[in-house]
């Protein structure tokens, strides 16, 4: 999967840039584990907190307070603003709850949401993902370059 959207970023010269706040890095780590990788991998924050959140992306600090932190709007305008502060391609924005704290009845331990931006194209994806926060962290990641791959093609 990894090696798969590496070789479809390269393929096409497209870039990424990548904001992830309960991956905590996963993400661009995985992206850049191999030799080579600066040539479609632009920029990865983790801005874990809400105040980084509008500080680092300009994520306006109502939207935060009137959707949260962890919500559809939250995860789409950070992959917009990542993609445009870094000038890829794409940018993908990632905000959950990996628990095994935090969750609530309408967004348990688990809940992710998944965006993906283009220029003239953007996703956002739920997901509630099972499993220790080890577990969240990973699938959460490794299903963003699932959604990347097919974003892409």
């Amino acid at each position: 999967m990894k090696s798969d959207v590496r070789n479809l970023l390269v393929k096409y010269k497209k870039t990424i840039s990548v904001a992830e706040s309960c991956t905590g890095g996963l993400l661009s780590n995985l992206l850049t584990y191999i030799s080579g990788s600066s040539r479609y991998f632009v920029l990865g924050v983790v801005p874990y907190s809400n105040k980084a959140k509008e500080k680092v992306l300009g994520i306006p600090g109502e939207l935060i307070a009137k959707k949260g932190p962890v919500s559809k709007e939250v995860a789409l305008a950070m992959s917009d603003s990542v993609r445009k502060l870094a000038k890829t391609d794409f940018g993908i924005g990632i905000t959950g709850i990996a628990g095994p704290t935090g969750g609530t009845m309408t967004k348990p331990v688990g809940t992710v949401f998944i965006a993906i931006n283009a220029r003239n194209k953007k996703i956002c994806k739920k997901f509630i993902f099972k499993g220790s926060r080890a577990s969240i962290r990973k699938v959460a990641a490794l299903k963003a370059l699932e959604l990347l791959k097919n974003f892409i093609v």
